[in-house]
């Protein structure tokens, strides 16, 4: 049991449980997961879900959340969102409920096997010098393992979508959106998608944690707050929610993304100064290699999605490269930035932001999912306001 940071730690809740699993165990998933892809039919994955699979990345699926998002405003719609939270996703998979699926989709035989394997699993508890007494397990998939993630991936295939609603799922994160001209419209399609999920999760003994699930409106008309319910609960409402990594404000400017990892960046400087200060004992070959692998990725992370914000905030970040570089190459004040990064041969943002937005663009071009293909056609988006989109970064990231 590890303790997640800044949580009680007398309370149970506050640990996080870690399956240490065998290695044979591990080998055999493996080679029955091989087996299994090639017997599941096309349609048994959802092209929603974008977790967990070959191809497939939480870019991908930042940006169709993101593209529909732009959409809605570019048409002067509310978009009605929440982002719900699973708890315990992985421990609380309903055993009977799974293999009534899998035998749907496969062979009896392997179905047979499947269920093998998941009953009659036990576990004990490591803390410090105790050792607890060992417990059966009566639900959930072994979190950590190579079947896992594709076993929960085919228990909540079949989540409901409704034509008047944008679902996107991300492993356990899912979204939900609605778009309508008018507000209380985009609500009311969003509460129908929402409560049909909630009837499905219920069914299937799915519990959706009403407290840590965010509901928010992306628009730029100003409107009221009606609230939304989850099983009688109203869910929280925030101007700004983090999904995949990514914090989405309600006009999508990516504002308060780029200030809080700003700050983050910032803190970790401080803390890496004494090794990546000109006067380290450190070579200037391993201070750049720190500032690369330490610093930069903390920036980088879904930069063909934030990069389409406007060159104030982007210039946000380039000040902090711009400082970072000239601390660890002990560089005057007279030297030029410019100068400093051809030097280093670090990119600048906007270099980086139009290198990674066309690696992007090219890996969708060979996508297999459909969703994501979409991504692609930017023809037919309605151009009402001076904003970037994902494919103007391919073209040019300094206009």
């Amino acid at each position: 049991m590890l303790p997640k940071p800044g949580k009680n730690p007398s309370k149970l809740q506050s640990y996080r449980l870690i399956s240490l699993l065998t290695i044979l165990s591990k080998v055999f998933e493996k080679l029955l997961h091989r087996k299994l892809l090639t017997l599941l039919p096309v349609s048994a994955l959802p092209e929603h879900q974008f977790g967990f699979r070959n191809k497939h990345s939480t870019v991908d699926q930042l940006q169709r959340v993101s593209s529909t998002i732009l959409t809605s405003l570019e048409h002067k719609e509310f978009c009605a969102a929440a982002f719900l939270d699973v708890k315990q996703a992985f421990y609380k998979v309903w055993h009977d409920g799974l293999f009534y699926k899998l035998s749907r989709l496969l062979p009896s035989n392997v179905c047979d096997l499947l269920a093998s394997y998941l009953t009659n699993r036990s576990f004990f508890v490591v803390y410090g010098n105790y050792i607890s007494s060992t417990r059966p397990i009566t639900a959930g998939i072994p979190q950590g393992s190579v079947l896992g993630p594709l076993l929960y991936t085919l228990f909540t295939a079949d989540l409901p979508e409704l034509p008047s609603a944008t679902t996107a799922t991300f492993a356990d994160d899912t979204a939900l959106l609605a778009s309508s001209p008018n507000y209380h419209t985009a609500v009311a399609d969003f509460q129908s998608a929402l409560t049909t999920v909630h009837n499905w999760t219920s069914r299937w003994k799915i519990h959706l944690n009403s407290d840590k699930s965010v509901n928010t409106t992306f628009t730029l008309r100003p409107h009221p707050h009606q609230p939304v319910l989850l099983d009688q609960t109203v869910i929280p409402y925030k101007p700004t929610v983090k999904y995949l990594g990514i914090h989405l404000d309600e006009r999508l400017t990516y504002a308060h993304h780029i200030r809080t990892k700003r700050r983050e960046l910032d803190l970790r400087f401080r803390r890496l100064s004494w090794l990546l200060a000109s006067k380290s004992p450190l070579s200037l070959a391993n201070r750049r290699l720190l500032y690369m692998v330490v610093l930069r990725p903390v920036w980088m992370y879904t930069i063909p999605v934030w990069g389409c914000a406007c060159n104030s905030l982007r210039l946000i970040i380039q000040r902090f490269q711009n400082k970072a570089l000239r601390a660890i190459a002990g560089t005057p004040w007279y030297v030029r930035n410019d100068t400093l990064h051809a030097d280093l041969r670090i990119p600048t943002v906007v270099e980086t932001i139009t290198a990674l937005s066309q690696r992007h663009e090219k890996r969708l071009n060979h996508h297999p999912n459909m969703l994501a293909l979409t991504l692609l056609d930017n023809s037919t988006t309605l151009r009402r306001l001076s904003r970037r989109h994902c494919a103007d970064l391919v073209v040019s990231s300094s206009s």
